[in-house]
């Protein structure tokens, strides 16, 4: 799905469609735009995007092969970023929105590969509020959209925060199993994307202090120091502060199942203990010679049975007060 969202003199103007052809027909290039490439795995029309916008041909391949590599900035006909956001938690991992962001000097393009809920969002504000793009230029829609995802990180770090406090009476109240652990550890596990995307916004605000660096205005850098600079070294440390809660969970679980297992050897051992003596009485009177006088004594059978479950007994009181059963 292609949406054309077409800012001019304080109006926003919204269309949809699948055919790649229709919606390039609508672009006017005096109009600064956004342009949303949802489910859009069309190698033949992303090709026909980046030729209507004089990118590089090299571009296609970039964007159709996806691959998670730092910013690019060997080709210098636009700005090109890729991004990994993390979205909800399903089945304890987070669901990651992966795609690219391409900015240029009056135009944004974004090739979402799953659809991205936090720019649908945006793209309702957008409806609601007017923004001066003659001031701002179409760079300040590329500063809104790093702002809403850093709000994201907010409402996701908000719900590992929420799911952790339920694991952890779990791990501290020893009532978890296996799969506790093993939920801790699918959900540390599918936060290692917001490191990678961390580390990619701290990339872009350092390229940002470099002079030559020409695609993002001055008042807008200035917007992403002033504004954003402290709210990633903020979110880079409660990320930071959750994994470690993460690990400490699961190594706590780890000892807690490696004590059950540990109990529950001890108790076979204990169990083992106790019936060896009656294994050994058994083993006797089953020994085959002819001259073992009290296996014909009427009293005999009775008596051992009678020893063997004193045997039993005395050794399982013995066991409770010495509290290893």
């Amino acid at each position: 799905m292609l949406i054309l969202l077409t800012f001019s003199q304080g109006h926003l103007d919204i269309f949809t469609s699948w055919d790649i052809d229709t919606v390039l027909k609508r672009i006017d290039n005096s109009h600064k735009i956004w342009l949303r490439c949802i489910h859009f795995r069309d190698r033949t029309g992303i090709a026909k995007i980046i030729d209507h916008f004089r990118l590089n041909p090299s571009r296609v391949n970039t964007i159709f092969n996806y691959s998670p590599i730092e910013i690019d900035s060997d080709i210098e006909d636009c700005f090109f970023d890729r991004y990994e956001i993390l979205t909800h938690l399903k089945n304890w991992e987070f669901e990651v929105a992966c795609g690219s962001i391409l900015v240029g000097t009056n135009f944004l393009i974004t090739f979402e590969i799953t659809e991205v809920k936090i720019f649908s969002f945006l793209t309702n504000n957008l409806q609601k509020r007017t923004i001066d793009f003659k001031k701002w230029g179409i760079d300040y829609l590329f500063y809104l959209i790093f702002q809403d995802i850093l709000n994201n990180y907010h409402i996701v770090f908000e719900s590992i925060s929420r799911r952790l406090d339920d694991l952890e009476d779990e791990v501290l109240d020893n009532s978890g199993d296996e799969s506790t652990y093993k939920k801790i550890a699918t959900m540390r596990q599918s936060t290692r994307f917001g490191r990678r995307n961390f580390q990619r916004i701290k990339s872009l605000l350092t390229m940002m202090n470099d002079e030559d660096f020409q695609w993002i205005s001055e008042p807008v850098k200035t917007l992403f120091h002033q504004e954003l600079v402290h709210h990633v070294d903020n979110l880079w440390q409660e990320y930071q502060a959750l994994r470690t809660w993460m690990s400490e969970l699961m190594e706590i679980q780890r000892d807690n199942i490696a004590s059950k297992t540990s109990e529950r050897i001890n108790r076979l051992t204990i169990l083992s203990s106790i019936f060896l003596p009656i294994t050994f009485i058994a083993g006797v009177y089953g020994m085959n010679f002819k001259y073992m006088p009290e296996l014909e004594q009427p009293w005999a059978y009775p008596i051992v049975v009678s020893v063997m479950v004193l045997i039993v007994i005395g050794s399982i009181v013995y066991a409770k007060q010495q509290r290893w059963l």
